[in-house]
């Protein structure tokens, strides 16, 4: 009766803290409002088909919306076309967008790409560069009046992760368990899914959970934004340094259209919308990267899913 009675309350506090819109009522969080589809200077090329370019929930809905807006109208100029925005819960729906054509473009996790990347059907095409920096780490955060000093601290506690394709919010922290002989389930007490790292960050500072992986991007872009959580937070953990979550398209994309995207995208520090546009996402630029960059992504996944390791070329 206990065990219920927290799981009641646990799925309670975490559909209040994820914001408006409704969740599925379990401790399986997923924002599960589409947004609609947002379309960007359609009357700058009125009867072309709009890019469509695909967002996960690192965010949450309407945040990530408000994040990336000014990005679309960014394409949308410079591509002279309308953008669709396609918002999914999970990189898992994200890939499948890509796999199967329904999107052309998608801002993604490292976890995600290489998943995509081993299935042949996703290709790297830029990287963000944030403070002069192409790589990010996963964070592992717990409440600022946590006791816990190590990881190990941990040990039969309750614990977020973000995603499961998520390299900073699951992958990681899953190869540092596997690395020590232990899993998820064998070293927490309890693990839910977020399905963004935001609802992560505030699921620690509610004390819904002991601990949770975070990407390190977020984080920092929530210390700046919403100083208050992040100062009922602190940093328990930090991995060693990742590739940056990439842009990616579908190997078999239009070759035109690729080199048009990743021009855009290179270039958009050199107009004043886009370097709006990247003051709102709280990056440098885009910039093209080797695919070398996410080796390490790749040991830690085909080490977890039983995958031949392959390196990035």
């Amino acid at each position: 009766m206990r065990n219920l009675y927290f799981s009641l309350l646990l799925v309670v506090g975490v559909v209040l803290l994820a914001g408006c819109g409704s969740r599925e009522p379990t401790p399986y969080v997923r924002l599960q409002v589409e947004a609609p589809a947002e379309v960007a200077g359609e009357e700058l090329a009125p009867g072309k088909l709009p890019l469509r370019v695909a967002v996960a929930a690192v965010l949450s809905p309407e945040a990530t919306f408000e994040v990336y807006g000014p990005l679309l109208e960014a394409l949308s100029q410079a591509l002279d076309r309308p953008v669709e925005l396609l918002q999914r819960s999970t990189y898992a729906e994200i890939n499948e967008l890509i796999r199967t054509g329904a999107a052309d473009i998608a801002f993604i996790c490292g976890g995600a790409f290489v998943e995509g990347e081993h299935g042949n059907y996703m290709e790297l095409l830029v990287a963000p560069k944030v403070e002069g920096e192409v790589t990010y780490r996963s964070l592992v955060l717990v409440p600022a009046d946590s006791p816990a000093q190590s990881l190990e601290d941990l040990r039969g506690k309750r614990f977020a992760f973000t995603d499961p394709l998520s390299n900073s919010g699951r992958l990681y922290i899953t190869y540092w368990l596997r690395q020590r002989g232990e899993s998820p389930d064998t070293f927490f007490k309890e693990t839910i899914f977020t399905y963004s790292h935001d609802n992560s960050v505030r699921a620690v500072a509610d004390g819904i959970v002991d601990g949770a992986a975070v990407d390190s991007l977020v984080y920092s872009y929530l210390s700046k934004e919403e100083p208050e959580l992040a100062r009922r937070t602190r940093v328990l953990h930090s991995s060693p340094d990742f590739g940056i979550p990439p842009v990616v398209v579908h190997p078999d994309l239009d070759p035109v259209l690729k080199a048009q995207l990743r021009q855009a995208l290179v270039n958009m520090n050199r107009t004043s919308q886009g370097r709006a546009a990247l003051r709102a996402l709280h990056v440098d630029g885009f910039t093209v990267v080797s695919p070398t960059l996410y080796d390490d992504i790749r040991t830690m996944a085909a080490a977890l899913r039983g995958w031949t390791v392959s390196q990035g070329n």
